[in-house]
């Protein structure tokens, strides 16, 4: 019994794989990672930010319904 070869294309998408595994790697050791100090101040601004728009639109929505419910009924 012969080893059992893989197909062209397998060997062809595992070196692909590979390739870009290692760029990707690559990629992740350029990256500026913040401190923990920046990030709990990035994630409170986050915070806020989400707070305010949802607040924003809560007072739209509840403008809007009110607008509606005077129209229609």
């Amino acid at each position: 019994m012969g080893a059992v070869k893989k197909p062209a294309n397998a060997q062809s998408t595992t070196i692909k794989t590979k390739d870009y595994l290692n760029g990707a790697w690559s990629e992740l050791k350029k990256v500026h990672w913040p401190n923990r100090q920046q990030l709990l101040t990035y994630t409170g601004v986050v915070f806020v930010s989400v707070a305010i728009v949802a607040f924003l639109l809560w007072i739209v929505d509840s403008g809007l319904s009110a607008a509606f419910s005077r129209v229609y009924g």
